[in-house]
């Protein structure tokens, strides 16, 4: 975990809390926070929880998790994964079962250390791709002697 960076917050919530054009009065009442401690945290005196960040940050209507991650609270690489396992389980064209298979195959690849290759497609590969093989089906289809 890393130590937390209050000034780098302050700064971050102010810029946000202005963006929603929200006086720091209206934004601490919405967070359920006093007027004061808001102040303190903004000015970077003040180490907030992670219930008042995400209090915060619902009042913001921006992600907690990128709060916890400009407090030091969660590492970038922490964030990512909760957010890529927020947006499996929100889909709503998949089901239940299906999100939990996705979930237990995205764990196994990050248990085993899998790191995306770089795409080293060459030109001059034999392998044909999806789009010829569709069409070289089609034709198939097409073609009554085959």
């Amino acid at each position: 975990m890393a130590s937390l960076n209050v000034g780098n917050l302050g700064e971050y919530l102010r810029e946000q809390r202005r963006a929603a054009q929200l006086s720091l009065r209206q934004l601490a009442e919405a967070a359920g926070v006093s007027n004061p401690y808001l102040s303190q945290i903004e000015r970077g005196l003040r180490k907030p929880s992670a219930e008042v960040l995400q209090q915060v940050a619902k009042a913001l209507r921006i992600s907690a998790e990128t709060l916890y991650v400009r407090a030091g609270i969660l590492d970038e690489r922490e964030r990512e994964e909760l957010e890529t396992r927020a947006v499996i389980l929100a889909d709503p064209s998949i089901n239940e079962r299906q999100k939990n298979v996705l979930l237990q195959i995205y764990d196994s690849f990050r248990e085993n250390g899998f790191v995306p290759e770089q795409d080293e497609t060459d030109e001059t590969d034999e392998t044909p791709g999806v789009d010829e093989t569709l069409k070289a089906d089609a034709r198939k289809d097409d073609n009554p002697h085959s």
